[in-house]
């Protein structure tokens, strides 16, 4: 069994293993109801996660369960922050965003751009050879870096010395 304290300017809802957590900065809503086992609880503003006949698994899963709310409490109060560097030493790189992904252009002289996909939730600012995501789940930020990162992998070329890419420099929670 293990409780987390619900800050004041929270408010979370259990509906069966959904929790909803509402905060200053929007919604968050997440399925737990695939972990059997698990029971769920709001009592004297403290969540309480818990695991009857508990084994290793079982365990592991409580952990995991208050983790994933402990994430959604500090996305809905402050959000999540990840920065990428644009590092180049052959061909300039040009990045744009449209839509719902971000377009990568002349990508070691590349004549076709290739593509990242950018999750729903997740702003993007270009500020010259930095790109900054932001938004308040942390899950859709991570993986949208990580589409980015991804788009920009070398598999042909020696990774001594092209070093092209875009890379995830810094990961942090929104003051």
């Amino acid at each position: 069994m293990r409780d987390l304290e619900i800050p004041q300017n929270v408010e979370i809802k259990l509906e069966g293993n959904r929790v909803i957590v509402k905060g200053s900065k929007g919604q968050l809503e997440k399925d737990f109801s695939h972990m059997k086992g698990i029971n769920m609880e709001i009592k004297d503003n403290k969540l309480i996660v818990q695991a009857f006949f508990a084994d290793a698994k079982k365990k592991a899963a409580v952990g995991t369960v208050v983790a994933h709310v402990k994430n959604m409490i500090i996305g809905v109060t402050k959000g999540f922050r990840y920065k990428l560097k644009i590092i180049y030493s052959h061909y300039p790189i040009s990045v744009k965003k449209d839509g719902n992904r971000l377009i990568i252009s002349n990508f070691i002289g590349e004549k076709s751009p290739r593509y990242a996909t950018i999750l729903p939730g997740v702003n993007v600012k270009i500020q010259g050879t930095d790109i900054i995501l932001e938004g308040n789940d942390i899950e859709k930020v991570s993986q949208s870096a990580a589409n980015i990162e991804l788009a920009t992998k070398i598999t042909e070329f020696d990774r001594r010395k092209f070093m092209d890419g875009i890379y995830i420099y810094s990961r942090e929670v929104v003051e």
